[in-house]
């Protein structure tokens, strides 16, 4: 017995009793049956966060990959998604027709060609309207003063325009503006007759300013020219543009860049990427072929500043490259300013168009002519550049180089009328039609837009084209008496404030008026044609035999109260002044109690100018 107990007690045979009688193999089951639960729970638990790590995984690469499909399928353009218009279905067939408003005071040859005026355009475009307007516009000053009004009958086509614009609502045609303007009366009137209307903050964007001028209506309907939504480009001042009508591949082209712009509503910042919905059509590589007035031709849309550049879109200053080196027998410019300096603070030479117009005059033997804007704002470096231009022609064959300032009228007031705004280029080939002055600055910070049309020299009926139609336009502005010709030893002088200050002189006993005295301070032009008077010291003065044309001018311009502004018709310091009153023609010396702007605001655009002044 005792053995027994010291075995139980002892456990030889490997049973024991537990103090209160439990045997010991059970508490060893039960062990091991914690130990095989615990395993086989934090093997459980093992593949429940292995699970989960995996459905997070794949939870998360769902997410991305619905992200990436979602910008994918936004920026996918597939033609129809816009108005049911396809690549099959869009309309290459169309008709252009250009528009120019010609203020009341320039009257030109009665055997000149004359175009669609710029309102009646723009009011046929609205009839046209189905479902949409959209409309770019630097300006939105179409509400002319009643002393404006009264003075300038024309200026009341603003008002119509206007009202023409307001009446979109009750047809159940949706307006869509946008604009770089913040304050506007005229947009905030347009905006209470349910316009939609988006801000582009380009001073953030850019430090620029918003120039472009289109139209897009139904996406099929367009115009581009250098008329804005302002009174003044309807009634005072030279514009021209182009209307383009059932041109759906074109237009669809156009309205991606009212998008980008539209887009941009109160941004600080440009987007690293952008949609594909804004992605361009057609460039200057690969432009829409298309039939334009029963004629083969090729066209794109090309816009500025690059930082505003989207896939496959050309940049302006492609657009102008390409045109002018495929030019091969002329190239005709017409714009108000031609300064060819990236800042003129600095004056770092910006040869992007000017070497360009040098290859063709030298190597190519391309007939060139620059017709530019003879305005308050010239530049006087302008004449500098024109001058160097033509010194390339010098001793050299097969060279021509030829420049002129168009010359508007200016009234007693000193208020400029006529003003050329044209901003265009033809050449035998091509045209392009754009926004912006060819200056540094302008491409390199303001938004602007431009078309380029390209038409074969040998095609049939030609004076049906556009190309041709341009061209005789340009022409007949180049050969108008508004357009004075650059000559050596004579300084054009586009404004009453450039003269530095008038004299008295009278010879023989007879008062032909005031006379332009210079001083080298303030003389332009090239130092080895700075001599404005003889050696002698005496002022040359012409007392006879004045120009006809010029006589007829000047009488002209004193019964209708204007009075032509002093251009390149001087000889040497002479003005032509004829059959004014004996009172002498006083004008106040601004030049040296207001000496001229900081070159970086003369060298800006006019519509940024304009911009910041509303009213010159």
């Amino acid at each position: 017995m005792e053995l027994r107990g010291n075995r139980g007690s002892v456990g030889v045979l490997g049973f024991s009793v537990s103090g209160t009688g439990t045997p010991v193999n059970s508490i060893i089951t039960a062990v091991r049956q914690q130990d095989y639960s615990a395993s086989v729970w934090l093997r459980r638990r093992e593949k429940l966060e292995h699970s989960q790590q995996k459905c997070i995984m794949i939870f998360a690469l769902v997410c991305c990959f619905a992200i990436l499909m979602a910008l994918i399928f936004s920026a996918v353009d597939i033609w129809g998604d816009e108005d049911g218009i396809t690549e099959e279905n869009c309309s290459k067939n169309c008709r252009a027709v250009l528009v120019e408003n010609i203020p009341e005071d320039i009257s030109f040859l009665d055997n000149t060609t004359s175009h669609l005026p710029l309102s009646v355009g723009l009011y046929n475009l609205l009839d046209q309207a189905i479902r949409v307007v959209e409309i770019v516009s630097p300006l939105w000053v179409l509400n002319s003063s009643d002393y404006e009004s009264s003075f300038q009958p024309a200026a009341r086509q603003g008002r119509a325009l206007l009202s023409r614009l307001q009446g979109l609502k009750a047809k159940g045609i949706q307006l869509k503006i946008s604009s770089g303007m913040i304050d506007s009366t005229e947009l905030r009137t347009l905006a209470r007759h349910n316009a939609e209307v988006h801000y582009v903050n380009m001073t953030a964007l850019t430090q620029g300013h918003l120039l472009s001028s289109f139209w897009v209506v139904d996406k099929r309907h367009f115009y581009i020219g250098s008329g804005s939504m302002d009174w003044r480009s309807l009634a005072t001042r030279k514009e021209l543009g182009v209307l383009v009508y059932n041109c759906s591949c074109l237009a669809l082209d156009l309205h991606r860049v009212f998008s980008l712009y539209w887009g941009l509503q109160y941004k600080d910042f440009i987007p690293s990427f952008w949609s594909k919905r804004v992605f361009a059509l057609f460039n200057r590589d690969t432009p829409l072929e298309l039939t334009l007035n029963s004629t083969k031709a090729e066209a794109y849309v090309s816009s500025s500043p690059d930082v505003f550049i989207p896939k496959h879109r050309s940049n302006d200053l492609e657009a102008i490259s390409r045109v002018i080196q495929e030019a091969h027998h002329f190239i005709y410019i017409s714009i108000i300013d031609y300064l060819p300096l990236l800042s003129s603070n600095t004056h770092r030479y910006w040869s992007r168009i000017d070497s360009l117009i040098r290859e063709a005059l030298i190597l190519r033997k391309v007939r060139v002519r620059l017709l530019i804007s003879c305005w308050e704002k010239t530049h006087p470096l302008t004449f500098n550049f024109m001058w160097s231009l033509k010194s390339l022609c010098m001793e050299q064959a097969n060279c021509s180089l030829e420049a002129k300032f168009f010359n508007p009228r200016v009234l007693r007031d000193g208020s400029l009328q006529g003003i050329n705004h044209n901003r265009f280029m033809v050449t035998d080939r091509a045209i392009y039609l754009g926004n912006l002055d060819w200056l540094g600055n302008e491409f390199s910070f303001n938004a602007g837009v431009g078309l380029v049309i390209s038409q074969p020299e040998g095609i049939e009926e030609r004076n049906s084209t556009v190309v041709e139609q341009l061209r005789v336009a340009f022409e007949r502005d180049w050969f108008s008496r508004y357009a004075r010709s650059l000559q050596a030893n004579k300084i054009p002088i586009c404004n009453k404030h450039h003269i530095d200050r008038l004299v008295p002189v009278k010879t023989s006993h007879l008062d032909i008026g005031p006379v332009p005295i210079r001083t080298a301070q303030h003389d332009n032009g090239p130092a080895t044609i700075r001599n404005s008077h003889k050696e002698d010291g005496q002022t040359p003065v012409k007392t006879r035999h004045h120009d006809d044309r010029l006589s007829k001018i000047s009488r002209q311009g004193v019964a209708s109260g204007h009075v032509p502004i002093i251009g390149s018709y001087q000889d040497e310091g002479r003005v032509k002044l004829s059959h004014l009153d004996s009172r002498q023609v006083q004008i106040k010396d601004h030049y040296h109690d207001n000496p001229m702007d900081p070159p970086s605001q003369s060298a800006e655009s006019s519509g940024s100018r304009e911009i910041s002044n509303r009213f010159l």
